[in-house]
């Protein structure tokens, strides 16, 4: 059953969740539906109200699981095309580098890692005698990353020009290593400010929750009453709004 799962194209840009992540997601999403209910509105009818909010944040971890596949398919790229720069200097034809290669990310990354079962799908494929180039290009496409989408066109055209495959190799992994060094870097930046706008987005419902620990009463006129369910109504879709300001402006596409 692993090989079969190894051997099947993987579509990037859609995620399956596990019926394990249903539940953590699911779990998640109660929790931030009953924080939400406790702060705001302390009621249970309102509650019953906020059956979208756990579709919403299923949808937004199932989006952030696709962004980390990406990346680590990205990561283990560079570490592929170094496997496969070492064979072809041992003297191995390109195609016969693929399998090398899944060995060598089979001791760093394990079997069941995006490029480990990429390569052993593209070991399945070249036996049909489909060539490597077209396997990489469909990698790319699927994937949306541009490296891999790079590197396939560049083999395309060096086989066509009947280029030397190892300064084609060389070339192209100093480009992508200076590409992961940017990379590299302006996430170190990202990441700082990730964790400022995480901390600023928690600021507000602390306060709330302070007051109504220290302060039992002072906020009760805000609840149970038509006015105050439209007061904190306003603050939390000014609250939500704010939030989502923060994470667009956090996430950018590099």
């Amino acid at each position: 059953m692993k090989q079969k799962k190894k051997r099947e194209k993987t579509d990037y840009h859609v995620y399956i969740l596990s019926w394990q992540q249903w539940i953590q997601y699911l779990a998640e999403s109660v929790a931030l539906c009953s924080g939400i209910n406790y702060l705001f509105y302390k009621s249970p009818v309102v509650f019953l109200f906020m059956i979208p909010v756990p579709i919403w944040y299923i949808r937004q971890r199932r989006r952030q699981q696709i962004t980390l596949r990406k990346r680590r398919l990205q990561n283990q790229f560079k570490d592929a095309l170094n496997a496969i720069q070492v064979g072809i200097s041992s003297g191995y034809s390109l195609e016969n580098t693929v399998h090398e290669a899944r060995k060598d990310l089979e001791k760093l990354y394990g079997k069941e890692a995006e490029m480990t079962e990429e390569f052993a799908y593209m070991e399945s494929q070249m036996k049909h005698s489909v060539p490597l180039e077209q396997l990489l290009y469909d990698l790319g496409i699927r994937s949306g990353a541009e490296d891999i989408l790079n590197f396939s066109e560049i083999l395309i055209q060096s086989k066509k020009m009947g280029g030397n495959m190892r300064i084609v190799l060389q070339n192209c992994m100093t480009s992508i290593e200076e590409r992961l060094e940017v990379k590299k870097e302006i996430q170190t930046i990202l990441s700082s400010r990730k964790m400022e706008q995480k901390i600023m987005s928690v600021i507000p419902l602390g306060i709330i929750f302070y007051m109504q620990f220290t302060s039992p009463g002072f906020l009760d006129v805000l609840y149970g009453n038509g006015m105050g369910v439209c007061i904190m109504t306003v603050c939390l879709v000014l609250y939500f709004a704010a939030f989502l300001w923060g994470v667009r402006l956090t996430e950018i596409e590099i």
